[in-house]
């Protein structure tokens, strides 16, 4: 089924362009150096729109990466000044979403779009993994949850 969805996301509905997109922006911003942070998550973000279904987008804490204090710091000081091209690209993500509920195959696409919202306004500490380490994530987490009641 999840191959069926990828191969829908880039046949009719051009998703390779959307990722081909993403790409070329987080390649412009990781070309000026100073927008490295956005640039490395917006390279990430196209590697999960080539592979919505089966990809999902992660944040680094959740794999419980450590990183450099200033490169955090850093990495907020450059996500406040990218807000603006976040929310641009978030308006013309949001405007490819109206266009995509038109059809009836366009829905589930369309709905992986809806999910990568957050990504285009803040893509720094993201990371594209494959759908079965995320599920995993979400499952170390309801179980920590639940033994918390259970004490």
């Amino acid at each position: 089924m999840r191959t069926l969805g990828n191969i829908l996301w880039h046949v009719p509905c051009c998703g390779f362009l959307t990722a081909l997109g993403a790409f070329i922006v987080g390649g412009l911003f990781t070309i000026t150096v100073i927008g490295a942070p956005v640039g490395l998550g917006l390279m990430q973000l196209s590697k999960f729109l080539l592979a919505p279904f089966s990809s999902a987008m992660i944040s680094k804490k959740d794999l419980n990466a450590e990183q450099n204090p200033l490169w955090k710091t850093f990495s907020l000081i450059i996500r406040i000044l990218y807000f603006p091209f976040g929310l641009i690209m978030a308006c013309a993500t949001i405007i490819q979403i109206v266009a995509l509920f038109v059809s009836l195959a366009g829905i589930p696409v369309a709905l992986v779009l809806a999910k990568s919202l957050g990504t285009y306004f803040n893509p720094v500490h993201k990371i594209c993994v494959p759908k079965a380490v995320k599920d995993e994530l979400e499952n170390r987490k309801a179980q920590e949850q639940v033994s918390k009641y259970l004490k």
